[in-house]
């Protein structure tokens, strides 16, 4: 047998070899052709190449799993493994091409494996022990029609010949676990749209939550007026986030921190097309393939790599891979002093540069995030680790460690820039209710805010985050001036342009609001808060079916946003079905607040007033002081202007920071033409 195109390939650890010898024998001597490295050191492009060339190849690949596999986070292996999974994308369903074989005791549930590899039968062949039944079911795989000869021979080491070979073929044949669920990855196939989590304050100030297990791996149906994908360029790239291989497995931080550098550095000094950084990282820790993750993106090329970092020294290692056919472009490993961090990360990206022939221009650098001292860059990475973590606790480490970095470095722009984003963010979560800010603490914001502009005019974090401080003391023009420049400086910092659509809207101008909510949407699809804001624009412009196919789009790609996600359901209000607002307001655990003005409003539009009145008492009894915006909603929605204009004048007094959407909100629809509701607005620097 001599065709490549019915030969079987080999995968296994170097530990592994004897086991996949005996099975390399047994098949040759039925004449089935294996192709099986023994080489002790398997390098070198041209080996490497090699390998990819037999894997798109083959007819049959056989991934061998056992103990060592397991305890190898990293091996060639692996590699092998995921190219053999990117091929079967390009089969029916009805091939076979992967044939797992386990040669140890291990579990079918703990296996380190890619989740394709569940979705097949797999074979169990103790020490490589291999059956005739074995091979004839590899014959029959090679050619339906033809079964090949048995062997002239046991093979070495082979227990054909022992009394009770057919009972350990019989089971060895057997699957070794349930067929497992169809991978996460099928499964976002299936995704069209996404939800809409409430979005107020803290989701304008918060960094995009951890992805959960259903990111979008593909191109989703686009929302009407969502601009469609063009063509995938050949200078586009997603940077993923680099594994974190440290011995205790404590710098993730790091290692995250100089994937995010490597995506500012292309980003905006090059002219390529470079994936934002929530979208690439939404892959973190997934059994995505290359192809998948380039397609979700549109992006041609993937840069991955992993860091060690112990003490002040550095392994760092970076691929660049062709997303086409898995071709390695290029790649190199670096071993230096922490001092060198930036100069690898300079080195790097002049790699990809020059690998894709692109050109650098003259955008934005990320000098601003840089710092001549270490431990000051250290606590920067440290402090935007906890920012994501929306919790009171997490936000006072990441404000704390700001703190420790402009204190290590007063010249280091981009840490006062994120102090001042995190002193917010963490205010908003004080009290279960909304939020209750005094004059210093904008006073404290705005100073670090102009601090980072003076250190450095060009950095569009700083006027991002000046923008967010203004929108707090209600200085319309001055956060709008601010957010147009951030964009300006930096036109794919989707944080910065989805906070201009959301002041935009705050000041009553919904169809440019709109419009840069959807260019924010193109750079960043896999950003749940830009859908999110979309929703609440194209409900409050009266679009009711695309802001419900908008909200659902954001619920997909981030499920875990349920506590502030109500416009899905308040679609369904406004439409006469309070129900599904009633069924949502029963999921909130985390703000009582919430849950229960959406009681209130919910049981009373279902003449259920008693249940209505209940909850309403509970919410002022509660909530008088921290959450008045939501009291006024709840009267607002029971047509009770009187009441509902009283509680937005005490909202007005205490600054509640959900009374900034006060003209966009659908509650106050039928307040508009009342003359105190136009005082309020004044009081509030706002546009009638």
């Amino acid at each position: 047998m001599t065709e490549s195109s019915r030969a079987v390939f080999l995968s296994y650890a170097s530990q592994d070899a004897e086991a996949a010898k005996r099975i390399c024998e047994a098949l040759r001597v039925a004449g089935i052709e294996v192709w099986f490295d023994q080489r002790e050191l398997r390098s070198g492009d041209a080996w490497d190449r090699q390998i990819r060339q037999q894997i798109r190849d083959c007819a049959l690949v056989i991934p061998i799993i056992s103990a060592d596999t397991q305890a190898r986070a990293e091996g060639y292996f692996r590699l092998e493994w995921k190219l053999a999974v990117e091929r079967t994308h390009l089969m029916s369903e009805r091939m076979a091409f992967l044939v797992p074989v386990v040669i140890d005791d291990t579990g079918d549930a703990e296996a380190d494996v890619p989740e394709k590899f569940r979705t097949v039968q797999w074979t169990r062949l103790p020490d490589g022990d291999t059956p005739p039944s074995f091979v004839e079911r590899i014959g029959r795989l090679l050619s339906p029609s033809v079964t090949p000869a048995p062997p002239s021979r046991p093979s070495p080491a082979s227990p054909a010949s022992t009394p009770n070979a057919d009972r350990v073929a019989e089971a060895a044949l057997a699957p070794s676990g349930p067929m497992a669920r169809p991978s996460w990855i099928k499964a976002l196939f299936l995704i069209v749209s996404l939800v809409v989590l409430g979005v107020g304050y803290l989701a304008l100030h918060r960094a995009p939550p951890k992805p959960v297990e259903t990111a979008q791996t593909t191109s989703p149906a686009t929302p009407s007026g969502i601009p469609a994908p063009s063509a995938i360029p050949e200078k586009s790239i997603a940077i993923l986030p680099f594994v974190d291989m440290s011995e205790k497995k404590d710098q993730e931080y790091f290692s995250d921190g100089l994937s995010e550098e490597l995506i500012d550095l292309l980003a905006k000094g090059t002219d390529m097309r470079v994936a934002a950084r929530t979208s690439a990282f939404s892959f973190k820790g997934k059994e995505a393939t290359i192809p998948e993750i380039a397609k979700a993106l549109g992006v041609a090329n993937i840069l991955e790599g992993s860091v060690r970092k112990s003490g002040k020294t550095l392994r760092i290692t970076a691929q660049l891979i062709r997303a086409a056919d898995g071709y390695r472009v290029w790649s190199e490993s670096y071993d230096r002093h922490l001092t060198e961090i930036f100069k690898i990360q300079d080195e790097i990206a002049a790699a990809v540069v020059a690998a894709l022939k692109s050109q650098v221009s003259g955008a934005q650098s990320a000098s601003a995030h840089r710092t001549a001292n270490t431990d000051a860059y250290n606590e920067y990475l440290l402090g935007k680790r906890d920012y994501r973590t929306p919790t009171a606790a997490s936000l006072t480490s990441s404000v704390e460690a700001f703190r420790r970095a402009v204190s290590l470095d007063p010249n280091f722009a981009a840490a006062y820039a994120a102090l001042a984003d995190a002193q917010l963010y963490l205010a908003a979560t004080r009290s279960q209710g909304h939020l209750l800010n005094s004059d210093m603490e904008f006073q404290t914001a705005l100073e670090d805010t102009t601090r980072a502009i003076t250190l450095d005019p060009q950095l569009a974090e700083g006027h991002s985050a000046r923008g967010m401080v203004r929108i707090r003391m209600w200085d319309w023009t001055g956060a709008e001036t601010d957010l147009r420049k951030a964009v300006e400086l930096d036109p794919r910092d989707t944080t910065a342009r989805r906070r201009y659509g959301r002041v935009l809207a705050d000041i009553g101008r919904l169809s440019e609001a709109i419009a840069t909510e959807r260019l924010a949407i193109k750079e960043d699809p896999l950003e749940p808060y830009a859908w999110i804001y979309l929703s609440q624009f194209l409900l409050a412009a009266g679009q009711l079916d695309e802001a419900r196919t908008v909200a659902q789009r954001a619920r997909d790609i981030t499920p875990n946003l349920v506590a502030e996600d109500e416009f899905g359901p308040l679609i369904d209000l406004v439409q006469g079905k309070p129900t599904t607002l009633l069924a949502f307001a029963h999921t909130i655990h985390e703000n009582e607040s919430l849950r229960l003005a959406d009681i209130a409003i919910a049981s009373h539009a279902l003449d259920r007033h008693a249940e209505s009145n209940e909850a309403l008492a509970k919410l002022i009894a509660e909530f008088s002081t921290t959450a008045p915006v939501a009291i006024a909603k709840v009267y607002a929605w029971r047509d009770d202007r009187d009441h509902a204009l009283e509680w937005l004048a005490r909202a007005c007094d205490l600054r509640d920071v959900y009374l900034e959407h006060v003209k966009l909100d659908v509650a106050y629809s039928k307040l508009r033409d009342e003359p105190r509701f136009k005082e309020l607005l004044r009081k509030m620097n706002l546009p009638e």
